[in-house]
C-alpha cells in the first residue's frame, strides 16, 4: 500500500490487551483492517500473553505503551528506560521481535524520553484524532467524534479498554471506508520511509 496515492488512516488502540479484546480482534478480522496496539505490560501484556500472540499472528502491529502507564516526563531517566525496556522484552518473548514504536502516556514526552527512546530503538508516535473515550462509554459518541476529526494520513487514539470503544468500530470503519480511506497500520502509514527512533510522530 502506498499512502503517498492512497488516502490512508491508521487505528490505533491503547493500553490493552483487556477482555474487550477478542471481540475486537474478531471485528477487525472480519473487516480485513489493520491495526496498531500500544500495549501496557503489567495487567495487560502479563494477563493476556495469548492475545498479544493473536495480534501479531492476524497482522496487527504490537507496539507499546510502557510497563504501568507512567508519565515519563515525571520520572527520573533510570525509571523512564525500565518503563521502556520491560514490555520490549515482554513482547519480543511472544512473538519473537521487538516492537519499533511507543507510545507515551498522555502523549508527554521530552529530551530525555526521545534519548532513552532512541538508544531502544523505539520511535513515538502521537496521534491526531483523539475520541475521548476515557470519558465516556456512549459508543455512538465515540465513532461521532473519531469521524468529525479523520483526515488523511491521520492516526486514531482509541482505548480496546473500555467498554464504549469496541461497539463503535465497525461504524467507524464502515464510515472511513465510504469516504474512501484504506486502513493501514503505523509503519505501513510511514512507508517508504521508516520510523526513526527517538523521533516523535503527530
Amino acid at each position: 500500500m502506498d499512502c503517498r496515492k492512497a488516502k490512508c488512516i491508521a487505528l490505533t488502540f491503547d493500553a490493552g490487551p483487556s477482555e474487550n479484546t477478542p471481540r475486537l480482534l474478531k471485528i477487525l478480522k472480519e473487516k480485513a483492517v489493520p491495526a496498531t496496539f500500544f500495549t501496557l505490560g503489567k495487567n495487560h501484556i502479563v494477563k493476556y500473553p495469548e492475545l498479544v500472540k493473536q495480534m501479531d499472528a492476524e497482522g496487527h502491529e504490537v507496539a507499546s505503551h510502557t510497563w504501568s502507564h507512567k508519565i515519563l516526563t515525571k520520572i527520573d531517566a533510570k525509571e523512564a528506560r525500565a518503563e521502556l525496556e520491560r514490555p520490549n522484552k515482554a513482547i519480543e518473548k511472544l512473538i519473537g521481535k521487538k516492537p519499533t514504536l511507543m507510545r507515551p502516556p498522555q502523549g508527554r514526552t521530552n529530551d530525555t524520553v526521545n534519548k532513552i527512546s532512541r538508544e531502544l530503538g523505539l520511535s513515538e508516535i502521537l496521534w491526531t484524532v483523539t475520541a475521548k473515550d476515557y470519558t465516556t462509554n456512549d459508543s455512538a459518541l465515540i465513532e461521532k467524534r473519531v469521524l468529525e476529526q479523520s483526515s488523511r494520513d491521520g492516526i486514531i487514539l482509541l482505548h480496546d479498554i473500555y467498554k464504549g470503544t469496541v461497539p463503535a468500530v465497525p461504524g467507524i470503519i464502515d464510515a472511513l471506508k465510504q469516504r474512501g480511506y484504506v486502513f493501514v497500520t503505523v509503519p505501513q502509514l510511514l512507508a517508504p520511509g521508516k520510523a526513526e527512533p527517538g523521533k516523535v510522530y503527530r
